[in-house]
């Protein structure tokens, strides 16, 4: 007798079956991380050098501009890993 846990599992698995990504799919999707990972710590890098540089008024605004920039990459990283899940043929 299933549990009510794999009952549900087995309802889930029918309505958005699980995503079988080949190995080429794979390393592209840890390529994309690694690429993002690296421009964000770039940012960081960057706008903490001017966040140290910059008179308290200006660190606000610096803030914004890396939650932003933060934000675009990552919507960035999701676009391309959807892409190349999309590929799967």
């Amino acid at each position: 007798m299933k549990s009510a846990y794999e009952l549900a599992m087995s309802r889930l698995e029918k309505s958005s079956p699980t995503l079988t990504l080949s190995e080429d799919q794979k390393r592209a999707i840890a390529e994309v991380d690694s690429e993002i990972n690296a421009k964000i710590a770039e940012k960081r890098l960057f706008l903490d050098g001017q966040m140290e540089k910059a008179d308290p008024s200006e660190k606000e605004e610096i803030r914004r501009q890396l939650a932003s920039e933060l934000q675009r990459l990552e919507e960035k990283r999701e676009r391309e890993k959807e892409k190349i899940r999309s590929a799967q043929a």
